[in-house]
């Protein structure tokens, strides 16, 4: 196995590799010979990678926002992959797949289907603006492919844009696109014409805007494309959903501006961050811009069945005589029928504003272990879309404490992801009950005072 240690500059803490004294401390304490058994089978079969191995716990069930592992205990689930917008195993996707099994469970290429079509226009009428024209295939990397090379044919130019920091996925194009250190070193020649520009981070401003943000960043892409000349698409998420970070007022409208203005495509990955989450049904709905192509994943399969898609303006359904996904399941009734199942929940439970009032109030209490807990430097986000970051008295990223609150939550029954070593980011379900939500903060509270 590769020694994690050999990859410079990446921290060895829970969310990069897995193998930090807080994981192995873990191991320790939860593993008995039943669980011992079954993680020792998956390291013999599966290939080892980050991120993935070793793995955390053997999982024999999932309902709601909680997880079971094969010892009996129960977790709520505050990760989830952001594919639980609508909880596990929600009774109305499971009548919805089990009616497309006994019909059509598999479409092949050339043909169609009623679900993949009633899905489509689903989501042509939900989205804003004039994006109307969509393509399905099986997970976010995928659909970030598509995205990328219909971008290609509309503009003629092969360059992108993106944000250093930035996840688009984890395929060799992708990891091209990203600008996470983890997946790109050692990976050889990546995709050409990849570029990238600094986020807008205005608390670590790299251009010297001082208090007051002045959207140098921005300007700096204006700059980019104007002097690169062949750049066809900027592609980012709306919002950095593993570190929470909100771009300041106006960065995304003066990036419309700027693209519209250099013939340059923006392109926005929502796959962790749609339907829903943000407190609208799709995150640029709350930032007030309108992307040309959005791609969604995710959540999409109502946490059971892997789904993704492309959604583009209607003027550039132009490539008919191009392949841009040819997926083996690129119409899946099955995918389609949770996808539609999925919405119909979403829209009828109207979890989007569900999301704002339960995140307000997560965020609430948050602020306030703040006062009582001087290792919770931040804490920002966005509907159910929050992030607590930690730093020591000095000021430095709190690696080990995260980890050592992380550790201790789960103890008492609450998972939850650590973004960029310090970051807890916290994802729970958008149909997560009030009684759940209470529980989980007393758990972390708890945490928090036990490495105090």
């Amino acid at each position: 196995m590769t020694d994690p240690a050999a990859l410079p500059g990446v921290p060895l803490s829970e969310g990069d590799v897995n193998y930090s004294a807080g994981r192995r401390a873990w191991h320790e304490w939860e593993t008995d010979a039943e669980t011992a058994y079954w993680l020792a089978e998956d390291e013999r079969y599966f290939l080892h990678q980050s991120l993935s191995t070793p793995c955390l716990d053997v999982l024999t069930g999932c309902q709601g926002a909680s997880l079971e592992d094969v010892s009996g205990r129960r977790f709520l689930d505050f990760h989830g992959n952001s594919a639980h917008q609508i909880g596990y195993g929600h009774p109305h996707v499971v009548a919805a797949l089990k009616r497309q099994m006994d019909t059509l469970p598999f479409c092949p290429r050339r043909y169609t289907n009623i679900p993949a079509i009633a899905l489509a226009r689903r989501l042509a009428d939900l989205a804003p603006g004039n994006l109307s024209k969509v393509l399905f295939c099986p997970g976010g990397a995928e659909a970030i492919g598509i995205a990328q090379k219909l971008a290609r044919v509309v503009t003629g130019k092969y360059k992108t844009v993106s944000l250093w920091d930035s996840f688009h996925g984890a395929s060799l194009d992708t990891i091209s696109l990203g600008g996470e250190a983890l997946f790109r070193q050692g990976m050889g020649p990546l995709l050409p014409g990849a570029e990238h520009i600094p986020p807008p981070r205005p608390a670590q401003c790299l251009f010297g805007c001082g208090g007051i943000c002045a959207l140098r960043c921005a300007d700096f892409l204006d700059y980019i494309l104007a002097k690169e000349g062949d750049v066809g698409a900027v592609i980012a998420e709306p919002i950095r959903c593993t570190t929470v970070e909100i771009p300041p007022p106006g960065y995304w409208a003066r990036v419309r501006e700027i693209c519209d203005r250099h013939g340059v495509l923006l392109i926005f990955d929502e796959i962790p961050l749609g339907l829903g989450r943000t407190g609208t049904m799709f995150a640029c709905e709350g930032i007030g811009v309108t992307p040309d192509i959005l791609v969604l994943g995710k959540g999409l399969g109502g946490g059971m069945i892997p789904m993704a898609a492309v959604i583009a303006r209607e003027d550039l359904d132009v490539a008919g005589d191009r392949a841009l996904g040819h997926y083996t399941h690129e119409k899946s009734p099955l995918g389609a029928a949770a996808g539609l199942a999925t919405l119909e929940i979403i829209v009828r439970e109207d979890l989007p504003a569900r999301a704002s009032v339960l995140g307000g109030y997560l965020q609430k209490r948050l602020l306030a272990m703040r006062a009582q807990f001087p290792l919770i430097a931040d804490v920002r986000g966005i509907g159910l879309l929050i992030g607590v970051e930690l730093k020591t008295p000095d000021g430095k990223a709190a690696l080990a404490e995260a980890d050592a609150v992380l550790y201790a939550s789960l103890r008492s029954g609450l998972s939850f992801k650590v973004s960029g070593g310090n970051v807890l980011t916290l994802t729970p379900p958008l149909t997560i009950s009030e009684e759940e939500v209470h529980q989980a903060l007393l758990i972390l509270e708890n945490a928090f005072a036990s490495i105090s």
